[in-house]
């Protein structure tokens, strides 16, 4: 393992080194690289207080001994002197040498500070490493790092990693749109994590969802570090329980993050199947175990969606979505190495889904929580769908807007972005209508809904 996270640092050390030396002109910048390198590594040391042997022994191996002055010292002294005691703060903050290079890439449009945000996060997950059982602390203190960096690329218009432009809002706006408008080819082409992260950070809202999915990403990254030096990993369930109302994202990240368990290698091919009990449960006795094994095969090597999932154990001792969880069961553990299974829905219903089958229990040990969608991300939802049609609100339509979305009960049959979606449908048809006696609309006119298009009347459910 101390080979792998060598490496790691060496990396990082020597690439780091180079782009400053070409910005500085001079050569040798391999000594502050060791030290920034030694501060990354000794900041996630302390993020758990473990410090455990194999951590202390990677450092003292690796940066330890390339310091200058060099420490020559074992890892019971460091733990004794609690030389990494508070060392974790360096992880809240850009460090010098990094705001240094995202204010170079500000200036000549570079890519350094991306290099850097690779190499760093490669070195933080070989740190991680080290321990058999990664921290949740640990993991934790690798996403809020992760965060910072990309934070402080944004405030210098610098683009993230996966983005092809310097915008974040125009990333934002081609993420969210790909999302929503267009349906996932059945083999998608592998993408690069950063790239995939990308699209997810530019989803609106879903903060604690998206930390969910980059922590479960982090963990998986540090097993397969682990996995390449063939020693032992904790197994990590690919299958999750997402719960919330219609509309709030569920089917979206699902996508992104079956095309993540592609690209880390925990599934072959990375494509969605969607399906709810309709497309598992047959009509007659003996059908619905084969009915339910199709579906399944057919998700193999990707990540099978069950929308509304509870109603599997709606229909009492004698109903055939009983036969169908329990195929699905045995199926999860025939195929754990090249499945991910998500069930959907209803919170509450969820919850009794899981209790029914102590097989289903201890498959789904993740539950990720999707919330209502606030007024304010609503209305950036559907700026991005009107965006995408070449529609825009001007400042009545995003009052109007606001104040139909206040007014819709948020009950259990709320859409969120299926009901705004409804509203933009709705807009478009009230604009249509307004335009209609007028002899030659403007495309100013054309491509703008008001406060007359947005009524209380727009449809509200899906």
């Amino acid at each position: 393992m101390s080979e792998i996270f060598s490496s790691a640092a060496d990396a990082f050390i020597d690439a780091v080194a180079a782009d400053l030396g070409r910005l500085s002109g001079q050569d040798d910048h391999a000594p502050e690289c060791v030290i920034e390198a030694s501060n990354l590594v000794s900041a996630l040391i302390d993020a758990d207080g473990r410090h455990s042997k194999a951590e202390l022994d990677g450092w003292v191996g690796s940066l330890g001994r390339r310091l200058d002055p060099p420490m020559i010292v074992t890892a019971d002294t460091l733990r004794g002197d609690d030389t990494f005691g508070g060392r974790a703060e360096w992880l809240g903050r850009p460090s010098t040498m990094f705001d240094l290079l995202v204010r170079a890439d500000a200036r000549d449009a570079e890519r350094r500070a991306n290099r850097y945000y690779s190499l760093a996060l490669e070195l933080a997950h070989a740190t991680a490493a080290l321990d058999l059982v990664p921290s949740h602390d640990e993991i934790a203190a690798i996403d809020r790092f992760r965060t910072m960096l990309l934070t402080t690329m944004d405030e210098h218009g610098v683009p993230r990693p996966g983005q092809p432009d310097a915008s974040p809002r125009a990333a934002a706006t081609a993420g969210t749109a790909a999302a929503e408008e267009a349906p996932e080819p059945e083999l998608p082409p592998e993408r690069p994590v950063e790239e995939i992260l990308a699209e997810l950070d530019a989803l609106v809202g879903l903060a604690d969802v998206k930390a969910e999915v980059r922590r479960l990403t982090s963990l998986l990254r540090i097993q397969e570090i682990r996995a390449a030096r063939d020693l032992p990993v904790i197994e990590t369930s690919k299958h999750l329980v997402f719960s919330g109302n219609p509309g709030t994202g569920k089917t979206t990240v699902a996508r992104l993050l079956s095309q993540l368990f592609r690209s880390l290698g925990v599934v072959s091919k990375g494509h969605l199947v969607e399906t709810d009990r309709s497309g598992l449960v047959a009509g007659f006795v003996g059908q619905t175990a084969a009915q339910t094994k199709k579906v399944l095969t057919s998700a193999l090597g990707g990540t099978l969606i069950i929308d509304e999932a509870y109603a599997l154990a709606r229909g009492g001792e004698n109903d055939f979505g009983l036969e169908a969880v329990d195929t699905i069961v045995k199926f999860m553990e025939d195929h754990r190495d090249d499945l991910s299974i998500v069930a959907a829905g209803y919170p509450t219903e969820m919850g009794e889904l899981i209790d029914s089958n102590p097989g289903l229990a201890s498959r789904f040990t993740r539950t990720i929580h999707f919330p209502d969608y606030t007024t304010d991300e609503l209305v950036a939802i559907f700026a991005l769908i009107a965006g995408a049609k070449e529609y825009h609100l001007d400042e009545s339509g995003e009052t109007a807007l606001a104040a139909v979305i206040d007014a819709e009960p948020r009950g259990r049959g709320f859409g969120n972005g299926r009901f705004v979606r409804n509203v933009f449908e709705s807009a478009v048809g009230h604009q249509a209508l307004r335009l209609a006696d007028v002899e030659e609309p403007t495309d100013d006119q054309l491509v703008t809904l008001t406060g007359d298009d947005i009524t209380p009347s727009a449809p509200t459910h899906n």
